[in-house]
């Protein structure tokens, strides 16, 4: 009787893939099986494979379940959720997608903007400021001509006129639009990457042409913004992570108006 042969063992490698612009880490698994698996769980993403799979299959097979493993790891995220944001020395927040460092050091009675020597951007605040609230203000004169100017730039392309554009500290919106009061844009969007910025200026001005979420609304959002099916999933994720600096702000989702 010939000894049965042993099987080679399997292999695990950590990798990053990008999908809709973010950055996803896996463990690829190559073992002596037939077919691809994709598994999420607290250890985090998972990819099965068998043993000689090309990798321009892998990265397809990956790809092609692109929306709902997103949609997996948003849901994972929400039910965990962001931790509060301490305004610490050294601590960093995301600026428009970017790390940025906050430094609580000078004796000064304001706030400004700088490049450190790595490259970094910084935010100084004087040491006899509130952190808390001399953050959260920066970041608002911050988003405010940002904002401004990316609306400015989306009504100029359906040849509309600019509304007033105002911040907003809504707990369940990113934004609003009135054919009163103009459009309002929540302050935390700063911290988001400016390609989901203009997504979420790019609905609200669509309401400029149609106040409602109708079929006609979302070919004008199609007209400025083609890809934002892909956008709308990556605010999604992207929202549940970001920092909690004001009391009460992560309590609930954000979502589209």
């Amino acid at each position: 009787m010939k000894p049965s042969a042993r099987r080679p063992a399997a292999t695990e490698e950590r990798r990053v893939i990008q999908l809709a612009g973010q950055d996803v880490p896996y463990v690829l698994r190559r073992s002596v099986r037939r077919t691809f698996a994709l598994q999420i769980d607290h250890r985090g993403v998972k990819v099965a494979v068998p043993r000689p799979a090309r990798e321009a299959d892998v990265e397809r097979f990956i790809t092609g379940h692109q929306d709902w493993l997103l949609g997996k790891l948003a849901a994972r995220q929400a039910r965990s959720g962001p931790l509060p944001f301490e305004p610490v020395d050294g601590a960093c927040l995301p600026i428009l997608g970017e790390n940025c460092r906050l430094r609580v050091s000078e004796p000064a009675r304001s706030s400004h903007w700088r490049q450190s020597p790595d490259g970094t951007e910084e935010l100084v605040l004087g040491k006899t400021l509130d952190p808390r609230g001399a953050t959260i203000r920066a970041l608002r004169k911050r988003a405010l001509p940002w904002f401004a100017e990316r609306v400015a730039a989306y009504c100029l392309r359906l040849g509309r006129s600019t509304p007033p554009v105002r911040l907003s500290s809504a707990r369940t919106r990113w934004g609003s639009c009135s054919s009163v009061s103009g459009i309002r844009l929540h302050w935390r969007l700063i911290h988001l990457p400016p390609e989901l910025i203009d997504y979420v200026v790019a609905h609200e001005v669509a309401h400029l042409v149609e106040m409602n979420h109708s079929p006609r609304f979302w070919a004008v959002v199609a007209q400025l913004y083609p890809d934002w099916k892909t956008a709308r999933t990556r605010l999604r994720a992207a929202g549940r992570t970001l920092p909690l600096i004001e009391p009460g702000s992560g309590d609930e989702p954000l979502n589209e108006d």
